[in-house]
């Protein structure tokens, strides 16, 4: 995994806009409507073509695919794996902000804005087994093409995969005994698409917003030490997917969940940071840039990094349309550095994804490609300011 040696790296969480039209023919099938395979095909080969040519202009170093594929970032494995199914009898929780501020989920859901169920996901109804590896290949296949023609565009490629933690809280559990059963389940069966996607030459982004936004929603009736307890079995169960992976070919994602609610019930990140510590990966990517957590960048010099790990530091925040300063952009890498005590080991990056669910986004695609020219440009000055 690349780290700053000379300069302040650039990345991004993963998702990006699902362009060309793509996201509706990405709803369209997840809502079972007739889909032309090979117009899904074409569109879906314009929007990777589009979406790697973006990051490029923008001047990001370390890119990936964008998510092209996803309908998004966890409920995906439901398709690669058997034993999933619909039907089941447990419902996801809602979060408590929308338990206690209910003006502004019911705007949420009168919006028209999100297309697709987020707390509907499939659910285990029987084994889980990872067989088929049909489902990464192809989706590592469509990068790999758009890069053959594009050799040492990036500095670094990466592809993400949600983590089992987080699929446990989101695809609920209708067969295996116990929470934990099935959390270790989903690592030993995640291992096969962990183990192809870094044997492919990537670097693997695991995404564990469990780690912070499950607080407020799988686990919202455990005490603050149950959670703690309950996420440290997360990161045992990570772990043991990632035993065969050199930690650094690995970074860890977590966050307070990607949309412009109150958050007000969010766990402090310093509360998190020892469990996360837990990870054997080599960096860890987390949001630094929304007004709720911005601050929690000090807890770094209390709480002190690994040294074997690096922190890509979201210093553009991701649910908003203001496009931020490149001077703010570089003030926050600056004082990260200061918090870290290495410039070596901060890379820039963003709070979140910008289309973490397909046909539901916060940030409109130009206002995304310009968020990314200006996390580079404050990159290029926070470098200047920290190297000389």
């Amino acid at each position: 995994m690349l780290t700053s040696e000379r300069r302040i790296l650039t990345t991004h969480v993963g998702s990006l806009p699902r362009v060309e039209g793509l996201a509706d023919l990405i709803v369209a099938r997840e809502q079972k409507q007739p889909v032309d395979p090979a117009a899904y095909a074409a569109t879906l080969e314009r929007a990777l073509k589009r979406v790697v040519e973006r990051q490029i202009e923008a001047g990001i170093d370390i890119g990936n695919d964008g998510e092209m594929p996803r309908p998004n970032f966890a409920s995906y494995i439901a398709e690669r794996m058997t034993g999933f199914g619909s039907g089941g009898r447990l419902r996801r929780p809602i979060p408590l902000d929308a338990k206690h501020f209910p003006i502004w989920f019911e705007n949420v859901n009168k919006s028209g804005r999100r297309r697709l169920d987020v707390f509907g996901w499939p659910q285990a109804m029987g084994e889980i087994h990872y067989g088929d590896m049909s489902g990464v290949a192809a989706e590592c296949d469509g990068f790999e093409r758009q890069m053959a023609t594009r050799p040492g565009a990036f500095a670094e490629t990466f592809m993400t995969a949600v983590s089992p933690g987080f699929a446990a809280c989101t695809l609920m559990n209708n067969y295996y005994a116990k929470h934990e059963d099935y959390v270790f389940a989903l690592a030993r069966e995640l291992k096969k698409e962990y183990d192809y996607i870094v044997g492919r030459g990537f670097v693997l982004q695991i995404d564990a917003p469990d780690m912070g936004m499950e607080r407020g929603g799988f686990y919202q009736e455990k005490t603050l030490p149950e959670f703690l307890a309950a996420i440290e079995m997360h990161i045992a169960a990570l772990n043991l997917a990632i035993a065969d992976i050199p930690a650094d070919r690995v970074r860890l994602h977590s966050c307070w969940g990607n949309r412009d609610s109150p958050h007000a019930f969010d766990v402090p990140c310093p509360d998190i940071l020892p469990v996360l510590y837990q990870a054997k990966v080599g960096a860890l990517v987390l949001p630094f840039a929304n007004p709720r957590h911005a601050h929690e960048i000090e807890a770094f010099r209390r709480l002190k990094l690994p040294d074997a790990m690096a922190l890509v530091v979201g210093v553009i925040e991701t649910t908003g349309n203001y496009v931020e300063h490149p001077e703010l952009v570089a003030e926050r890498l600056i004082r990260a550095a200061a918090c870290v005590g290495d410039r070596s080991r901060v890379i820039a990056g963003t709070d979140c994804g910008f289309g973490t669910i397909a046909g539901d986004t916060f940030t409109t695609e130009d206002v995304v490609w310009a968020k990314l020219k200006t996390l580079t440009e404050g990159a290029t000055i926070a470098s200047r300011r920290l190297w000389g």
